[in-house]
């Protein structure tokens, strides 16, 4: 019979304990949920400057190749507005992930 007592009074003890533990805990992840906006803003900065320096990288090469070979300007143009549009549309899909990241998640 004492031993039921002391184990009543060590679970009695115990279960504060539990739930001041499922307290922090919740509070940690809701710590770490409150960073969420500033990763999406890292997110999408990182994606412009990425976007902007792929650009600008496949501007001057074209710039290159164009002084190298006049004649092949029209084919070069084409193929640098193409690139341009893939590389922009990689940092628009970048930024919107970034947008989705920044909502904060229901706990």
């Amino acid at each position: 019979m004492a031993d039921l007592v002391t184990l009543a009074s060590t679970l009695a003890q115990a279960v504060p304990a539990l739930e001041a533990t499922a307290t922090t805990a919740s509070q940690t992840v809701a710590q770490i949920a409150s960073y969420a906006p500033v990763g999406a803003g890292l997110a999408m900065g990182f994606a412009v400057v990425g976007g902007g320096i792929g650009i600008g990288l496949v501007g001057a090469a074209t710039i290159s190749g164009i002084a190298r070979q006049p004649e092949q300007a029209a084919k070069l143009q084409g193929l640098m507005f193409v690139l341009a549009a893939l590389i922009e549309g990689l940092a628009l899909i970048a930024l919107v992930f970034g947008l989705l990241m920044s909502f904060k998640p229901a706990l």
